[in-house]
């Protein structure tokens, strides 16, 4: 079997993942940022259940929320104490 190595500049690499769709480049992201901050990652596994719990508080389903709800909950949290 050979393998073939493609040089990209990383302007070049940037356009690639941009064409990737929505879910694709978000799996990327959070592939490189589990590799590059590990803490980060053991920080959103922690966080999750706590999200649901919140959630469920509210009334709110953690998993039946697009990401764009999820983000303005976290932000309502997040803003919650400082009103």
């Amino acid at each position: 079997m050979t393998t073939l190595t493609i040089t990209l500049s990383d302007d070049q690499v940037m356009r690639l993942v941009e064409q990737l769709p929505v879910d694709s480049r978000s799996e990327l992201f959070v592939r490189l940022a589990r590799e590059e901050w590990p803490e980060w990652a053991r920080l959103v596994q922690e966080a999750e259940p706590q999200a649901r719990r919140l959630a469920a508080e509210r009334g709110l389903n953690w998993d039946g929320l697009s990401d764009e709800d999820r983000i303005a909950l976290v932000d309502e949290l997040l803003h919650e104490g400082r009103a």
